[in-house]
């Protein structure tokens, strides 16, 4: 369970988020939609640890949280065996050959077992975003939080990444949250759907519910996402 009350932030004299109530129950997925600007990033990343909220209060039932960043955040200088034997040394002190095994398992979950060796600048984005999630996943969280986990990348791939999410989120049976601004993608992972702008956040329901909304600032979303999307087709 992933608990927000009350939860307001400020930088300097701009407020970017207030007084957000939300309750993500555990093994769900809740993708979070909204403007660009409107405060979704930094709200995961306030869930996240990262950024302390100005007011009010967040609590993640679980300690082991991980997160893939919307530049996936890689290791430049290493591999992708060692881009995921890093974190298991660092954050669960697993070493030698388990963590060999467990990185290249999960590699191999993702696809990217025949791309071991290789380093991140000789991939492409899509298997970049691919060794994301493996690293955000190699430590075995409860919570996962995806911070536009499909930006920059074609439908094609774009589908596989969201595929790949569903399949792992179920196999590992964790607490999915998704910041996205694609909305065929947050109708293809999330149970719920909740619309984030500066004046709060409200959860909507389910990709259905959503699809049908009535809200009227909800509505105008959609319609000008769908606009965006034919103009790009």
């Amino acid at each position: 369970m992933i608990s927000v009350k009350n939860v307001s932030i400020h930088f300097k004299d701009r407020s970017i988020l207030e007084n957000i109530n939300l309750e993500v129950p555990s093994r769900s997925a809740l993708g979070i939609i909204g403007p660009s600007g409107s405060g979704k990033s930094v709200l995961l990343k306030m869930i996240a640890g990262l950024i302390a909220p100005s007011e009010g209060s967040i609590s993640i039932e679980s300690e082991k949280v991980s997160m893939l960043f919307q530049k996936n955040a890689l290791f430049d200088s290493f591999n992708l065996l060692n881009n995921l034997l890093l974190p298991l040394s660092e954050t669960m002190g697993i070493v030698g050959d388990d963590a060999y095994l467990r990185s290249m398992n999960m590699l191999k979950a993702v696809g990217l077992d025949h791309a071991a060796l290789l380093f991140p600048a000789e991939i492409s984005g899509g298997m970049q975003k691919r060794l994301g999630i493996a690293r955000a996943l190699i430590i075995e969280p409860e919570v996962i939080l995806y911070d536009e986990p499909t930006a920059g990348l074609d439908p094609i791939t774009s589908k596989s990444i969201a595929e790949l999410m569903i399949d792992l989120h179920d196999k590992n049976k964790t607490t999915l949250l998704m910041v996205t601004n694609d909305l065929q993608r947050a109708y293809q992972v999330s149970d719920q759907i909740a619309f984030c702008t500066h004046r709060g956040l409200k959860v909507h329901g389910s990709p259905t519910e959503v699809k049908n909304t009535k809200d009227p600032e909800l509505h105008r979303f959609i319609y000008s996402s769908a606009l965006k999307m034919g103009r790009q087709a």
